[in-house]
């Protein structure tokens, strides 16, 4: 049994895609809400997704979500985010495999600017070179893992890097979640890669998530 969880927080504007993609493949998807005010609720109820409802934080809300989800396996992903074609099946086969590693998919943007397509290659060479993963890659852990683990800490922001440091080696599928390009695109599409690094660095130098989050909004 596969349970999906979905963080949201004001995420309508993308989350019927994302629910859209899972539709009649998921067995369970969980809506862990942080206090929307849009109409990011009443998408995933028309969807027939579980609604729970937490404090606002990603890592709050991931905790929530896994600690209510059923299923044998977890896959944790961005709302913003939507899995490409054949996503099943690769899940399916890497299930079957039995080696219990957590995996995650291939980084892509929706966006046909060159500029997308750098952000994607960097995103490739950092999982390649360190094997670090972020969320907006979705992240499939076995329960016995996430629970031998810890599961997600209820951490403002790096609450992906926390976790993946602790799953061990983390397998890239064939398939491809794609993400939203919208903060790239206003932030500007290397000024925001450099955020993101930036924020990483802090964070691997011991500065609290809570200081790292004011900086990356």
């Amino acid at each position: 049994m596969l349970s999906v969880v979905i963080p949201t927080l004001n995420g309508g504007a993308h989350l019927g895609a994302c629910l859209d993609a899972l539709a009649g493949e998921a067995d369970e998807v969980i809506i862990v809400d942080g206090g929307s005010s849009d109409d990011s609720i009443a998408i995933a109820e028309a969807a027939g997704a579980h609604v729970i409802r937490t404090a606002r934080g990603r890592g709050v809300q991931l905790r929530a979500g896994g600690e209510a989800a059923r299923g044998e396996w977890l896959l944790f992903l961005h709302s913003d985010t939507h899995l490409g074609p054949g996503w099943r099946e690769r899940v399916a086969a890497h299930v079957g495999a039995g080696s219990g590693q957590a995996a995650c998919f291939r980084f892509r943007l929706d966006d046909a600017a060159w500029q997308a397509r750098v952000v994607e290659w960097a995103v490739a060479l950092r999982v390649g070179l360190i094997g670090l993963p972020y969320g907006d890659q979705g992240l499939l852990v076995s329960r016995a893992l996430y629970e031998r683990v810890g599961g997600f800490r209820p951490l403002v922001l790096m609450e992906d890097v926390d976790l993946v440091k602790r799953l061990g080696r983390i397998r890239t599928l064939d398939a491809d979640a794609v993400t939203s390009a919208e903060r790239w695109r206003r932030d500007g599409w290397f000024l925001r890669s450099a955020k993101n690094l930036f924020c990483l660095a802090l964070y691997r130098r011991g500065v609290s998530p809570e200081t790292i989050a004011r900086l990356y909004s």
